[in-house]
């Protein structure tokens, strides 16, 4: 797909994330809050490039039920995308990142897919993306 490719191309990992849940919108107003050099680039599952790495790592971008970082061309999913992205936001967050790798992934990943499951019941659900602030528009794609 050439909207994969071009995504790929990147040298920075990209976090595909959920534009209309307001628990994922949080999460990437942390990562842009936290990622002060710009490490991380985000897209959303509704745009083009977002939908087409999530049918290349064998995620239903209709359905989505996983938290997806590409990084070297490696999807990573669930909680071990989450530990990856703490772990290289450094500081408090890196640490944050060990103590969830204590963790039995099993357990940790079955807390996170029943969360993901019931996220918009939960935290409910917006009717249009998120939207990037001006000075922050670069990170994403799409």
């Amino acid at each position: 797909m050439a909207g994969d490719r071009a995504v790929r191309s990147s040298d920075k990992p990209v976090i595909v994330f959920d534009g209309v849940c307001v628990l994922c919108n949080r999460w990437t107003s942390f990562i842009v809050r936290h990622d002060r050099e710009g490490r991380f680039r985000l897209a959303a599952m509704q745009g083009v490039q977002g939908r087409a790495m999530l049918e290349a790592h064998g995620l239903d971008a209709l359905s989505p039920r996983s938290f997806l970082l590409v990084q070297d061309g490696v999807g990573y999913q669930d909680t071990d995308a989450i530990v990856r992205v703490l772990r290289q936001l450094g500081g408090p967050w890196s640490i944050a990142s060990g103590a969830l790798r204590l963790t039995p992934r099993s357990l940790r990943d079955a807390i996170y897919r029943w969360i993901a499951r019931h996220r918009y019941r939960l935290f409910g659900k917006r009717d249009v993306c998120y939207l990037p602030d001006p000075g922050q528009a670069w990170r994403f794609i799409d």
